[in-house]
């Protein structure tokens, strides 16, 4: 049987701006629902959280490393959610972009979903000036190592759920977050290497704004998809 030919498709762009962690999850189940009704567009959702540090549904409280009285004191707030992975922290000066497709009938692999969204923040990075990649055995993307100078860093992550090849959640880029948040966990249950950001990598960092558009463009170009507006 041939596989199915690629689609045409148009991503709406959102730029939801700085909301909560539970406001986002609730834009994106609304988003989604419309998409599998047949009653919305393919959609791009652009977001920076508030602090949040979030658990999926891997995550394991023992790479908690604050109580929740610590997390409070700090102004960052705990919330499960259902993408894969462990725990991870969400927080300003983060470029986060929840991508909501249907990938049947042409897409229908998430391997290959995932290597999209870490190819647009390894794009990304190339555009501010950082050579990033993939570290064999992780997901995510990542600068160092094989890649390029200094030890292994994480400056990307991806978190997905699909129902139905309904995708939500994504991925989140580290613009200029505050990094001590980080020492709160274990980034993505991985202990053995560390997180960095775009600001400490290269002194400075871009608006999450200018981030948004290199991720979005590249993604679009990455599914083969046009980019049709804001709102």
């Amino acid at each position: 049987m041939s596989p199915a030919p690629p689609r045409a498709r148009s991503l709406r762009l959102v730029h939801a701006g700085r909301i909560s962690y539970a406001e986002g999850l609730a834009l994106q189940r609304r988003t989604a629902d419309a998409l599998r009704a047949g009653e919305g567009p393919e959609t791009l959702l652009l977001v920076e959280h508030a602090p949040v540090i979030t658990l999926g549904r891997g995550g394991r409280t023992e790479h908690l490393l604050a109580s929740e009285a610590a997390l409070e004191a700090a102004g960052v707030a705990l919330h499960p959610s259902d993408r894969g992975g462990d725990v991870t922290y969400h927080g300003p000066g983060q470029a986060v972009v929840y991508p909501i497709l249907d990938l049947a009938p042409d897409r229908c692999d998430v391997r290959r979903y995932v290597c999209d969204l870490e190819a647009a923040m390894i794009w990304t990075c190339a555009a501010l000036g950082l050579r990033a990649g993939r570290k064999e055995g992780m997901i995510g993307c990542w600068l160092g190592g094989e890649v390029g100078p200094g030890p292994w860093r994480k400056i990307g992550a991806v978190g997905v759920h699909l129902s139905r090849w309904i995708t939500t959640h994504g991925l989140a880029l580290n613009l200029a977050p505050d990094m001590d948040h980080f020492g709160l966990i274990v980034p993505c249950g991985i202990a053995g290497h560390g997180v960095t950001s775009v600001a400490a990598e290269l002194g400075a960092a871009p608006s999450v704004e200018t981030a948004h558009a290199l991720l979005a463009g590249a993604l679009a170009e990455r599914l083969g998809a046009r980019l049709v507006g804001a709102d």
